[in-house]
């Protein structure tokens, strides 16, 4: 039976161990893997490393790289492993495992370009020369630059742990992970790390819950470097020797000398080119970086920075807008030099790049300095408007806190008093200004309000709220001229200061209404008086209206009238003249006549004697006027006078008679 073992079982099954065996000694390794390789027999290796690199059992250095791969099953143990993978938008942290013990103190390896991105094992532990002849080799801990997204790279799983936000890769030799990760797979939380500090760092503009946006800045804080300089509380590369030199420049008497602008610039402009924005920290190193707060800020843009060693805190950029200037407080530079003058006692005054107010602000422009380090005080330098009232805040909200002013008249009246104050801070006196009062708000909050309420309760309290409330423009001209006088000695200009509203006390209230009440009824039986005078009035006027015609039509007459007379008196007058002088001619014509016929009469007389002239006169009178002396019966007889005379007696009978018919008898 035994025989028959040896003979047939045994070689089958010696075969089938052999092909078992062969079978496994075969390995197949993805596109995208590598093959960990672990020798079961071999020396012992070296305490402080878990790589063999010459035989010794344990971890390989070399890595089965894709493909099918042969090691001895017996001999070798062999694991599979993905490739560090950095996924877009992420970084990958790199943690060696091997290499030199890091020096006391240290927090991050020493870095070489020439480590790459960690695949080549022996030149990272052999380590290369710097150019400053330094010797570099590979140290154990945190790797001070990061894998950059996108990264596809065979890294040694156990020579190195890479931490990203997805997976962490590699094998921990620590027996402190190894518990960690006992049951389950490591994650970045085991490192103290948070998610976002895997994520790219991205510096950009944010939005309000109002939509606006608002630009931002990245403060930096180091964890790795030689500690500041006594006094310091922020790194600058290469400190402020370069401020020293302008200065020194000047005070030699170099070309045009040096302006406040130039410091400026100078002391605001940034040095990140030089450590490519603290993402090449071993350049920043290198170049004199120390640990802690940072004076340059990260502007907009995407960095991958190693959250190990740096830390960054994003804060808004200043902003000074137009009709504004920036007071500077700076808390880093060269020591204070006061350039204030003698006379001013408020604080002092330097240049910019010293410690201190900058005795030149900021004008209108957005700036990206560290607002731990320097603090910009916004000052308006366009006309200020406060108010001194409730539920009433300007745009600046410098008035937020002011309340009406409460001040009492001289008999105890309450009045509450809201004010309005236009202020002005010219930009040139604006440091001033803050190093006298500290900031915007003090000026408000203490200085102003301060000088303004005192200003109307001493006031009120010397008069009476009637005549406060008559003369209001008075008070409110005095208030302007004091607090013109008072600001002035803070080099403030005021520009007005108006009396909104008054609110007075009820009582107040109820004793001006009665006194008004009996006013307006005062004036309203003084209106009803000059009414009823008015009424009386204009009856009087309506009656003398209605009288007018007839008045006008009497004053007419008596204008026609009195032209009448006038006329007749001129008439008279022509007519009298006109029959004194007709007269004058007639009687001269009368006396001829007459002078004619009393020489015809005697003539006459002399031929026919007295009677018979006289009656042939007045036939021939008679006969002018067509009286008729031819008889209708001619009687005959008797001479011709006798004739004649018959005819005359009857004719003037006939006349007679006529005339006492016409004007009748005297008793009718």
């Amino acid at each position: 039976m035994l025989n028959i073992f040896i003979i047939y079982v045994l070689p089958i099954v010696v075969t089938v161990g052999a092909l078992w065996i062969l079978w496994m000694s075969f390995y197949s390794i993805g596109p995208t893997q590598v093959g960990l390789v672990r020798k079961r027999l071999g020396n012992k290796l070296p305490d402080d490393n878990p790589i063999a690199f010459h035989g010794e059992a344990g971890y390989q250095v070399g890595l089965l790289m894709p493909g099918v791969r042969f090691r001895f099953y017996l001999l070798y143990a062999v694991t599979k492993h993905p490739w560090v993978q950095v996924q877009a938008g992420e970084i990958g942290v790199v943690i060696a495992q091997i290499g030199k013990p890091l020096p006391i103190g240290a927090k991050s390896a020493v870095f070489s370009p020439a480590f790459g991105n960690f695949t080549d094992l022996n030149t990272f532990l052999a380590g290369v020369r710097a150019s400053n002849g330094q010797e570099i080799k590979g140290q154990k801990g945190v790797q001070r630059p990061v894998l950059s997204p996108g990264t596809l790279a065979p890294i040694h799983p156990i020579a190195f742990l890479v931490i990203t936000k997805r997976q962490v890769y590699g094998v921990p030799v620590a027996e402190e992970l190894r518990r960690i990760a006992k049951g389950g797979h490591l994650t970045f939380e085991a490192f103290g790390l948070e998610e976002k500090q895997l994520e790219v760092t991205r510096i950009e503009p944010r939005a309000t819950e109002s939509g606006h946006l608002v630009d931002m800045i990245g403060v930096v804080t180091t964890l790795e470097g030689d500690p500041l300089p006594a006094g310091d509380i922020a790194n600058r590369l290469g400190g402020f020797k370069d401020i020293e030199d302008l200065e020194r420049l000047a005070k030699d008497g170099g070309k045009g000398g040096v302006t406040n602008a130039q410091l400026i610039e100078t002391m605001l402009g940034s040095k990140n080119e030089q450590h490519k924005s603290y993402q090449d920290f071993q350049a920043f190193l290198d170049k004199g970086g120390k640990i802690g707060l940072q004076h340059d800020p990260l502007l907009y843009g995407a960095y991958n920075l190693n959250p190990f060693l740096v830390r960054v805190e994003q804060v808004p950029m200043l902003v000074v807008e137009q009709g504004q200037v920036a007071v500077i407080k700076s808390y880093v530079g060269l020591p204070t030099e006061d350039t204030s003058g003698a006379e001013f006692k408020f604080g002092s005054l330097v240049k910019p790049g010293h410690r201190g107010i900058w005795e030149e602000p900021l004008r209108t422009g957005k700036y990206p300095i560290n607002p731990r380090i320097y603090q910009g005080e916004i000052v308006p330098t366009a006309i200020l408007k406060l108010d001194w009232a409730k539920g009433v805040t300007s745009a600046h909200g410098l008035d937020a806190r002011l309340e009406p002013i409460v001040a009492k008249s001289r008999e105890g009246f309450v009045f509450n008093l809201d004010l309005q104050v236009l202020i002005h801070v010219p930009d040139t006196k604006a440091p001033r200004v803050i190093s006298m009062v500290g900031s915007m708000l003090n000026l408000v909050n203490e200085v102003l309000q301060a000088a303004l309420g005192n200003h109307f309760r001493n006031k009120l309290g010397m008069m009476e709220a009637v005549a406060f409330i008559q003369g209001r423009q008075t008070v409110q001209e005095d208030a302007t001229k004091h607090m013109a006088e008072e600001l002035a000695q803070y080099d403030v200009e005021t520009k007005g200061v108006y009396i909104q509203d008054v609110i007075l006390p009820q009582a107040l209230v109820e004793v001006l209404t009665r006194r008004e009440i009996a006013n307006q009824e005062i004036e309203t039986f003084k209106m009803q008086q000059k009414a009823q005078e008015q009424r009386v009035a204009t009856e009087a006027t309506t009656g003398k209206a209605d009288m007018q015609r007839d008045l006008a039509k009497s004053a007419i007459g008596i204008d026609i009238n009195k032209n009448n007379a006038d006329a007749r008196v001129q008439q008279a007058r022509g007519e009298s003249e006109f029959i004194k002088q007709t007269g004058t001619a007639e009687a001269d014509v009368i006396r001829a006549q007459g002078v004619a016929k009393a020489d015809g009469f005697k003539a006459q007389t002399d031929a026919i004697g007295a009677t018979s002239t006289a009656l042939v006169n007045v036939a021939t009178v008679l006969a002018d006027k067509g009286a008729q002396f031819v008889p209708q019966i001619l009687v005959t007889g008797g001479g011709a006078v006798d004739g004649l005379a018959a005819t005359l007696t009857k004719l003037l009978a006939g006349q007679a008679g006529i005339s006492g018919v016409r004007n009748g008898p005297k008793g009718a």
